[in-house]
């Protein structure tokens, strides 16, 4: 079923939002002209949309337990390919996220909400050298991903499964400097910008935090505004099923709408 809101918001977007052309920011621009426009095949992205359409026909059940859901999502069974339908992001974005991980060529990489482990695998592979830690609520889907990421040899993963309000607090509390965080799990006002406020304080120059789904309802809207207004953000790009976080001190603060 088409969400009414999120169409008339995507709409808006695709009025306002520019391409490389018009770009002022020297940073920007080359993002969006190396990076975010790179539509060019890979061979990396072969294995894994393989595994993606394994996902879509597996008829395996598992059991959704999920804290961060919400309760209408929760402890309910649920076939693999029908979490895979409608959990798993679309391949032009998984793409991009492993775009912006291989251009950054980042130390360490968390993800918040691994899901089936096919972005887990994009991230992981973007940056062979990094260690790449993904939260997972539901220890039935983490198992499906750890499957996954065993499937395409995959070695620099290490899947963590609980809370994300628990776990994360104590993960990043023993990392000196966050490079590249993509928050894909917990979709809630509350919970947005509580990841924010705890990841901000190590986030470097050259970090990034990634948002899911910034205009998937009022309260993420509202938390993805707050972030944007916050003094030490920088530079944000709205990309509007993802929002890029730069706290770049030596940047002029601007925010971009971005067509993609």
């Amino acid at each position: 079923m088409i969400n009414p809101q999120l169409a008339i918001d995507y709409l808006k977007h695709r009025f306002k939002a520019k391409t490389r052309h018009g770009i002022h920011s020297p940073f920007v621009y080359r993002l969006l002209d190396k990076v975010i426009y790179d539509f060019r095949a890979k061979s990396v992205y072969h294995d894994i949309e393989k595994l993606r359409a394994e996902l879509l026909c597996d008829e395996r059940t598992i059991r959704i337990t999920d804290p961060g859901a919400g309760s209408l999502v929760n402890n309910i069974s649920k076939q693999v390919k029908s979490l895979a339908r409608n959990a798993l992001r679309s391949a032009s974005l998984a793409q991009l996220i492993y775009r912006l991980a291989e251009d950054q060529k980042p130390e360490n990489i968390i993800e918040l909400g691994t899901c089936p482990g096919i972005t887990t695998a994009y991230l992981a592979k973007a940056v062979p050298g990094a260690k790449v830690i993904s939260i997972a609520g539901c220890p039935e889907t983490a198992a499906i991903a750890a499957e996954n990421l065993k499937k395409l040899n995959i070695q620099n993963v290490e899947l963590l499964v609980g809370n994300f309000d628990e776990l994360l607090p104590e993960l990043i509390r023993d990392i000196p400097r966050l490079d590249f965080v993509f928050i894909g799990g917990n979709h809630r006002k509350e919970a947005m910008l509580n990841y924010f406020k705890w990841c901000l304080p190590k986030l470097g120059e050259n970090s990034v935090m990634i948002f899911d789904d910034i205009y998937r309802s009022k309260g993420i809207k509202e938390a993805w505004n707050e972030i944007k207004a916050h003094p030490e953000v920088t530079v944000t790009l709205d990309l509007f099923w993802i929002g890029l976080v730069y706290v770049r001190k030596a940047q002029t603060k601007e925010d971009f709408k971005i067509r993609f």
